[in-house]
């Protein structure tokens, strides 16, 4: 069985390139525009790892995560950070909100492929 990744950006294009990169290493992904609709489609499938942005319309990346960690499901469920922030600030803001870890956008598809397989095989 495919694990499932949830891709959420705000950026189309961004979404579909995860999309694709994840798709052609047999993963499932489910696509959300932002961190509401990503929440949402947390709620009603399973979920093995999160891949989010952090700036977003009507709720950041943080945001989600806080929002992910507060429910049972999500309570360890990997949560990476795919971003163009890449301050030590936000890092640290991401990793008191739960994220597993950290990429920066662009991002190497072979680099996203190996993050992946090494957070969730």
């Amino acid at each position: 069985m495919a694990k499932t990744v949830l891709a959420v950006d705000d950026s189309a294009s961004i979404r579909q390139m995860v999309s694709f990169t994840l798709k052609s290493a047999g993963y499932e992904v489910v696509e959300a525009v932002d961190g509401v609709d990503g929440l949402e489609k947390a709620k009603t499938q399973a979920i093995n790892l999160v891949l989010t942005d952090q700036n977003m319309p009507r709720m950041d990346g943080l945001t989600l995560i806080k929002s992910l960690r507060g429910l049972p499901l999500y309570a360890s469920t990997p949560i990476l950070m795919l971003t163009t922030e890449s301050s030590d600030t936000m890092k640290a803001q991401g990793r008191a909100a739960g994220a597993t870890g950290w990429l920066v956008k662009p991002f190497d598809p072979q680099k996203l492929i190996e993050v992946v397989r090494k957070v969730i095989g």
